[in-house]
């Protein structure tokens, strides 16, 4: 996510003059400065549309709900972490694979960085959220799991590829969990070491 949009104080609709926010990543730095000025749960969609000097029809055009807009793009980010273990070499080892698209998927521009941290926070902490996160992580874990599942010779709906998703999710969370409460950080060292610390049950036995 690009830097936040400049001008916008509180819930205050936009100022005379300032052009109309027509874009999701305009209506996604506006909603995060107005969730980081009045909390999440505090601000609305009408907030949010007024900032933008748009209507609530047009958000609606953009995003399902307020809480769709923390989660960005993440259905085509979801298509991207697909795509990177697709591509993966056959030859290369799964956890090796695995971490690898992990990292990848993860990995944001300096510049996109304080944005993240802002939207992981509210993902991982904001109660309202869970249950978005809840359908957003299946949708997460069944690619590792169909990818494990494809490699191994074995149904999705297997235990072994649906260990291999939960585990690997919840790797992910505890670097996110560490890396939010430690300034400078590198979130790809932290997702590295978490998935090989899990190397020695899931390995290739």
């Amino acid at each position: 996510m690009e830097s936040p949009t400049k001008g916008v104080i509180g819930g205050m609709p936009a100022r005379s003059g300032r052009p109309r926010a027509t874009s999701r990543a305009d209506l996604e730095r506006l909603g995060f400065e107005l969730f980081a000025r009045q909390g999440f749960d505090a601000t609305t969609v009408d907030d949010i549309a007024g900032a933008a000097g748009i209507g609530r029809r047009t958000f609606f055009r953009y995003f399902s709900s307020k809480n769709d807009l923390v989660w960005g793009d993440f259905e085509q980010q979801l298509t991207g972490f697909r795509d990177l273990l697709s591509a993966t070499d056959p030859s290369t080892p799964v956890m090796d694979a695995l971490c690898h698209a992990v990292v990848e998927f993860n990995r944001y521009d300096d510049a996109s960085v304080p944005w993240h941290r802002q939207r992981m926070e509210l993902i991982l902490t904001v109660p309202t959220l869970q249950a978005d996160a809840t359908l957003r992580y299946a949708e997460w874990r069944a690619i590792v799991s169909e990818y494990v599942a494809a490699r191994k010779g074995l149904s999705p709906s297997d235990m072994v590829p649906r260990l291999f998703g939960y585990a690997l999710l919840a790797a992910a969370i505890s670097a996110y969990e560490h890396w939010l409460a430690q300034d400078g950080a590198d979130l790809g060292e932290l997702l590295a070491t978490a998935i090989r610390r899990l190397e020695r049950g899931l390995g290739e036995a």
